[in-house]
C-alpha cells in the first residue's frame, strides 16, 4: 500500500464523507477486534481508534483507514485487510496526544505498509 493511500479510505470501501463510524464493529480477516471508539477525519492522516475490550487487555489501537476494505452502514460493521495478530502487533497506542504526533503516525503507517500485500475478500 502506498503512503498516500494509508491515510485515505479506498474509493470502494463504501465510506461517505461526514459518516460517523463510532460504535461500528471492526472485523479483521480472522475475527472481530473491537468497536470504533472515535475517528479522526480532519488531520489528513485519517484513522480509527478501536477499543479492543478484553481482546488486547482493554487497550485501544490506532488503525489507519487505508486498511479498511468495507463499511456496512446497515450492519454497523467495518472490515479491514489485516489479521488480529497483525493489529495486535502494531505500534502501541497510549494517549490521544499520539494522534497528533507525526512521528508516531509515521511509525504506524510504516508498520501497516510493511505487512504482506493481500486482496480484499
Amino acid at each position: 500500500m502506498t503512503s498516500d493511500r494509508m491515510w485515505s479510505y479506498a474509493p470502494e470501501s463504501g465510506h461517505m464523507d461526514g459518516q460517523s463510524l463510532a460504535g461500528y464493529t471492526v472485523e479483521a480477516t480472522d475475527g472481530t477486534i473491537g468497536r470504533v471508539d472515535r475517528q479522526a477525519d480532519a488531520s489528513g492522516m485519517r484513522h480509527l481508534i478501536v477499543d479492543t475490550g478484553m481482546w488486547v487487555f482493554g487497550k485501544s489501537v490506532l488503525v489507519p483507514v487505508g486498511v479498511v476494505t468495507g463499511i456496512d452502514a446497515q450492519a454497523r460493521k467495518i472490515t479491514v485487510l489485516c489479521s488480529k495478530d497483525e493489529i495486535k502487533a502494531a505500534p502501541r497506542f497510549k494517549t490521544d496526544r499520539e494522534t497528533l504526533d507525526p512521528g508516531y503516525l509515521g511509525t504506524v503507517g510504516d508498520y501497516y505498509r510493511s505487512l504482506p500485500p493481500r486482496q480484499p475478500a
